[in-house]
């Protein structure tokens, strides 16, 4: 949600392009994580694999933005703070996933 209301502020050219593509991701990330939680626990390590990518590419793109001023500091570092603790929650969800494969 906090995204949706940055998004609308963008610019035209910014909108289209990277907006779009972050919106993407974000919808890309929402999803891999949805279908990681119903999957078994054999099967949920790929899907949290490619949620942690989409999640590295999203703050890349936001970064972008933010460095060609079409994020202002206080919406970046919002962004970064949410998206930096699904991250930690991503990160914790496949280290436990690790250990519970190994033998």
């Amino acid at each position: 949600m906090l995204w949706y209301g940055y998004y609308q502020s963008l610019t035209k050219t910014h909108r289209y392009t990277l907006g779009q593509k972050i919106d993407s991701l974000f919808l890309e990330l929402i999803e891999n994580i949805t279908i990681a939680t119903f999957l078994k626990k054999e099967e949920k390590l790929p899907n949290i694999q490619k949620a942690i990518q989409k999640l590295d590419t999203l703050n890349i793109m936001l970064l972008i933005l933010w460095e060609t001023k079409s994020l202002d500091n206080k919406k970046y570092l919002n962004l970064s703070l949410a998206l930096n603790e699904i991250g930690k929650m991503l990160g914790g969800w496949h280290g436990q996933l690790l250990k519970q494969k190994l033998p």
